[in-house]
């Protein structure tokens, strides 16, 4: 078992953009240059996959860095105790039943652009924690989603991945790394080229034979 399915999370393995957009409207309405600028869930569309201080910027480009910062890291914490005690988990659909078929041929990780401890959190409360051997973060590296999605190869020894996920910058991010592309078309994001694509997840072990031969 020497090929890998590395995943992206948001748009990807659950869609939680209602519950994260409710979290982080709580955290701005608290500070006094931020409570004009709630957001939307299309708002949270647009954020995803992209990394927190980028994120921080567009939603605050005239606060300063230091203040954005401090209202960015805010909304991180408070979003992960938000969605802990959310009863409902946002997965897609046969989210279980493909992670136990491919589990049996690929090994599985997830890399994404979030803080550490999202992962976990979305480890813990979607219970498929038991499927994957590995995964990594920007808030816990500091480093590009490809160069996390290069760590992980590297540290279980992986030739050959295919990278799961919905945005442009994913599919830039599996090209940085040397992974094939899988996209997640149910997801938010769009393409510049075309590549493979599922609509569904159940979609995927079928087209992962067929790239990690």
């Amino acid at each position: 078992m020497n090929g890998a399915v590395i995943f992206d999370l948001d748009g990807t393995l659950w869609d939680s953009s209602k519950e994260v957009t409710e979290s982080w409207n709580v955290v701005l309405s608290q500070y006094p240059e931020s409570r004009n600028r709630l957001i939307t869930v299309s708002d949270m569309h647009g954020f995803m996959g992209r990394q927190m201080d980028e994120i921080a910027l567009m939603m605050m480009p005239d606060i300063d860095e230091k203040r954005r910062t401090e209202i960015m890291l805010q909304c991180m914490d408070y979003e992960c105790e938000y969605l802990g005690e959310c009863e409902k988990i946002p997965c897609y659909p046969e989210l279980h039943k493909t992670l136990e078929t491919l589990s049996r041929d690929y090994k599985l990780m997830i890399v994404s652009n979030c803080q550490d401890g999202y992962i976990q959190l979305f480890l813990k409360k979607s219970g498929t924690s038991k499927y994957f051997c590995d995964f990594e973060s920007f808030g816990k590296t500091g480093l590009s989603k490809g160069e996390n999605i290069k760590l992980v190869m590297a540290r279980n020894n992986i030739e050959k991945a295919v990278y799961v996920g919905d945005t442009q910058g994913d599919l830039n991010s599996a090209d940085s790394a040397g992974a094939e592309f899988v996209h997640a078309g149910y997801g938010f994001g769009k393409l510049n080229r075309e590549t493979a694509r599922i609509s569904a997840l159940s979609e995927l072990p079928k087209i992962c034979s067929l790239l990690l031969k």
